[in-house]
């Protein structure tokens, strides 16, 4: 049984969706990062970053609890673990990794901070048109390296579905 720390965003998503996937059982705990919940001691315990996603697998390696943060490392352990949406080969799980920390890395950080500029400064009373411009042009970017390597398979890895776009999709 996984414990899921939980809250819906597009990083919470991609462990629901990769847990659905993979059909492994768990329980979901949600992290109200509206309250504050984040930074509470118990999950800080089990992600010392306050950010979720985070899962507790309680039948880890060698039997014993393991506690994951960091969404890309969930979704390679559970990947690992359940031997799914990995690829058949070494050099299929390569391309999957790529692609994650493609999207950990680029896609994600940057279409962030496009929507915050975009969407949330605004409501604060800040229009900052340089950070506006400079995140939408990065995101249009990565949008545009996406559409290319979908335009060659049908997946992001090639003709499998894996972690990597579990990632991608929120």
């Amino acid at each position: 049984m996984i414990d899921f720390y939980y809250w819906p965003t597009p990083t919470g998503w991609k462990i629901a969706i990769a847990l659905e996937e993979m059909d492994i059982p768990y329980t979901t705990h949600l992290v109200n990062i509206g309250k504050g919940d984040q930074f509470k001691p118990g999950f800080l315990k089990i992600s010392p970053n306050n950010r979720m996603p985070a899962i507790v697998d309680h039948n880890g390696p060698d039997g014993a609890p393991l506690a994951l943060f960091e969404s890309g490392a969930i979704l390679q352990y559970l990947a690992r673990q359940t031997g799914k949406f990995y690829g058949a080969t070494y050099r299929d799980q390569l391309v999957a990794d790529q692609w994650l920390m493609w999207q950990m890395s680029g896609l994600g950080p940057m279409a962030g901070q496009n929507h915050h500029f975009k969407k949330y400064a605004p409501l604060m009373g800040e229009n900052l048109t340089y950070a506006q411009d400079r995140y939408t042009q990065e995101t249009t970017r990565l949008y545009r390296v996406l559409n290319t390597q979908l335009a060659q398979s049908d997946y992001v890895a090639g003709d499998f579905f894996s972690i990597a776009d579990m990632a991608i999709w929120p």
